[in-house]
């Protein structure tokens, strides 16, 4: 069919569902939003390009980037006709979403309720990384305190590790070793009896990451399909789901850490759709980003002793290079963390001085009285190298970091080559060999975050191109004292136009909040889609009548909010009056934790029984208990953060009063934030109206969009941040809100 045929065939579909759906209503935006997905991913050309064809049209793009109001129903008016399509043309679709609750929500809800009306029948699957499951073969040696061979003290002959695992138990106290042996015990009985499925996500309590690490399922010591549990491994298994699914659901995190890794669709032969995509450029920077310790480096020797007889074993050259290059890394890691604290030992001891940031707009993540390199919440200080450009001091030992960890790295995938290949060739010792793998896998990643992130301090930057941000952290651990050095791209557009979009064929990126200050330009730069021929934009406005549903009041301070401490008490004196009127369920927001704990600290006793305060109690747990108290008819009020400004859904009288204690500017302690904020000002722009209003612009719309959730609420947002109608920049974040009626009145 043609393009156009193509596009009627999938609109058709979404109209047969909507007719179809009971309790299902045709909404205008909903379908204008279905028309400009199928119009996309009709023109996309999809396939295999061959290299050799030097006459062949570069196959033709098309990405859609739509803003759908809340309301608007962008889960189906993406879903119906993306699936559609796919099964016409012989492909697949990929959704990736912002969290993995996220994607649960589409698996267990959206998709079956729309299987039974498509048309076509369609198979789907959720998407979820490796590590998420368990390895049976990790669990089995650690649930039994034996080796592969079954020897009760772990100490068989043939047990290369035997000892060095005895002595990392006797480290832990003994409850604490026998809690997790009875805990790892437990959870191997739940998956002999089928009473659990393997996924880290499905236990009733979810371990915490230092006792579920050592039994993940990671990549770096996985076999794959030369391990002896392959036929029943569960990540596998879930593989197998994925290569069976016309729709697959996954998130950026995966999206981004997959790439060219083959564990999803192909980008240039799916449909891509990206859910809550004003999350990718954020996630981007997360996952290009690296770090490395410069001061505990035992790893370094466990790792090299590991290699070394596994390499003897099976008999790899390369093994002869090892004692040299690992201990030449150690050192060259010490001189580098010796001059780090020579260079800036005076910044990283220096306690945090109170931290401005575009003009003193911006509020510090844990308030502007918060010290400027350290906090009451990490003991962790910092120090940014200047432009990205590295003390000349510290070339030389980063340079002989990257050279022994490059020679390194070598040997360890020879031995790994070796491994994989007598794995194949001696079944009978697949088990052991496979344990062998994994000892040396479960380092691995560390040497090479170490060989990443020193590649990237060492790179050398184009003129006119953006740095990228480099800074060394310094933490108390105990009696240690932990120096690290960080490097990350500064610009997420590039990194996602070079690594991602330079891949994709046909996507579609939505969100609520994707325009900033009523323009898309913003989000097109920070997602690397700006000025690409390929690109259309599309902005669905939500069908609620905000004016009629929802009431704003710019509450206007005599303090500054500048003044961080003046601002916040008068502040909450004008937040406790009206919180007292509150008669059923309502939200505040609070922008630092110390603002939180000030509010919370000034409670009257009659309102402490009726407050629930983020992180006192699991999240559902909290929610739950609010739920109940309004559905008894009692007021229930939470106090909470930033992420319980988005993804946060309490319709009806569970929100009736959205409270907004101060502009949700980012934090200015941000390293790469920094760094972008340098080379902006370097290069003659302005970072905070560049940078600073556009994201807060953003923010403060899924803020405010926790108010009004169906066409039946009625709310009132307060808001108690002057700035937001006496400065220009105010006056623009207004413009990206909701049209509520907007109220202004004076404390």
């Amino acid at each position: 069919m043609s393009a156009q045929d193509w596009a009627a065939q999938a609109l058709k579909s979404f109209d047969s569902v909507v007719q179809a759906t009971s309790g299902f209503r045709s909404r205008t935006g909903q379908r204008r939003m279905a028309e400009q997905v199928a119009h996309a991913f009709s023109l996309a050309e999809l396939g295999k390009v061959d290299p050799d064809d030097e006459t062949a049209e570069p196959p033709q793009r098309a990405i859609a980037v739509v803003q759908a109001g809340t309301g608007v129903g962008k889960s189906l008016a993406y879903s119906v006709p993306a699936i559609a399509m796919a099964l016409e043309r012989g492909t697949r679709v990929l959704i990736s979403t912002a969290t993995v609750a996220l994607q649960e929500q589409l698996v267990t809800k959206d998709l079956p309720a729309l299987a039974a009306h498509m048309p076509k029948p369609f198979k789907f699957a959720l998407a979820k990384g490796r590590g998420r499951y368990i390895c049976k073969l990790k669990l089995e040696r650690l649930a039994t305190g034996s080796d592969a061979s079954g020897d009760p003290d772990g100490l068989a002959d043939d047990d290369l590790f035997a000892e060095e695992e005895a002595a990392e138990r006797a480290k832990r106290p003994r409850a604490e070793s026998e809690a997790r042996m009875k805990f790892y015990s437990s959870m191997a009985d739940a998956l002999a009896r089928g009473a659990w499925d393997g996924d880290r996500d499905t236990l009733d309590t979810p371990p915490e990451a230092e006792v579920w690490s050592p039994v993940a399922a990671e990549a770096s010591s996985c076999t794959s399909k030369h391990c002896p549990v392959f036929s029943n491994c569960t990540y596998f298994e879930r593989r197998k789901e994925l290569v069976a699914a016309q729709v697959i659901v996954a998130n950026h995190d995966l999206l981004l850490s997959s790439l060219g890794a083959r564990l999803l669709p192909e980008l240039d032969n799916c449909l891509l759709v990206v859910d809550e995509a004003h999350h990718l450029p954020g996630t981007a920077l997360d996952q290009f980003g690296c770090e490395a310790d410069l001061s505990r480096l035992t790893w370094i020797d466990k790792l090299a002793s590991r290699a070394l007889r596994i390499g003897q074993l099976v008999e790899v050259e390369e093994v002869a290079d090892i004692p040299t290059d690992s201990a030449r890394l150690r050192t060259a890691l010490q001189d580098a963390a010796r001059l780090v604290m020579d260079i800036y030992g005076e910044q990283l001891k220096a306690p945090r001085q109170g931290a401005g940031g575009a003009g003193g707009a911006t509020a510090s993540r844990f308030g502007n009285s918060a010290p400027r390199y350290s906090t009451p919440y990490n003991n962790i200080t910092r120090a940014r190298v200047p432009g990205g450009v590295l003390p000349e001091a510290l070339i030389e030992p980063l340079s002989q970091i990257a050279h022994h960890a490059e020679g390194f790295l070598t040997a360890l995938r020879a031995i790994s080559k070796a491994l994989r290949s007598q794995i194949k060739d001696k079944p009978d010792e697949a088990r052991r060999l496979s344990t062998l793998y994994a000892q040396i896998g479960a380092l691995a990643p560390r040497l090479e975050g170490v060989h990443a992130t020193v590649s990237l301090l060492l790179q050398d930057t184009p003129e006119g191109a953006a740095p990228a941000a480099k800074w060394f952290t310094l933490e108390i651990d105990g009696d240690y004292i932990v120096v690290k050095a960080h490097a990350s791209p500064l610009l997420p557009g590039n990194t996602l136009r070079n690594h991602l979009w330079s891949a994709v064929r046909g996507a579609v990126l939505t969100s609520a909040t994707l325009t900033s200050c009523g323009q898309f330009d913003f989000f097109l730069r920070e997602a690397g889609l700006h000025n690409d021929d390929a690109v259309t934009t599309l902005e669905v406005p939500s069908p609620f009548d905000y004016a009629l549903q929802g009431t704003f009041v710019a509450t206007e301070t005599h303090a500054d909010p500048k003044n961080a401490a003046a601002f916040t008490a008068e502040m909450v004196d004008a937040l406790l009056a009206d919180l007292s009127m509150v008669e059923a369920g309502a939200l505040v927001l609070f922008t630092s934790r110390d603002q939180m704990r000030q509010a919370v600290d000034a409670l009257p006793t009659a309102m402490r029984g009726i407050v629930l305060v983020q992180n006192t109690l699991p999240r559902q747990q909290l929610l739950r208990q609010h739920r109940e108290r309004v559905a008894e008819g009692m007021a229930s009020i939470i106090f909470g953060m930033q992420s319980f400004g988005e993804g946060l859904d309490l319709p009806g009288p569970l929100c009736e009063s959205l409270f907004i204690t101060k502009l949700p500017f980012a934090p200015p302690d941000d390293p790469v934030g920094e760094a972008r904020a340098e080379w902006l000002r370097g290069s003659g722009r302005d970072p905070f109206i560049e940078l600073v209003v556009p994201a807060t612009a953003i923010r403060l719309a899924q803020w405010a969009g926790r108010a009004i959730r169906t066409e039946d609420d009625r709310a009132h947002v307060y808001c108690y941040d002057k700035r937001l109608v006496r400065t220009n920049y105010g006056q623009m974040l207004l413009k990206g809100l909701p049209p509520f009626t907007l109220e202004r009145r004076q404390v």
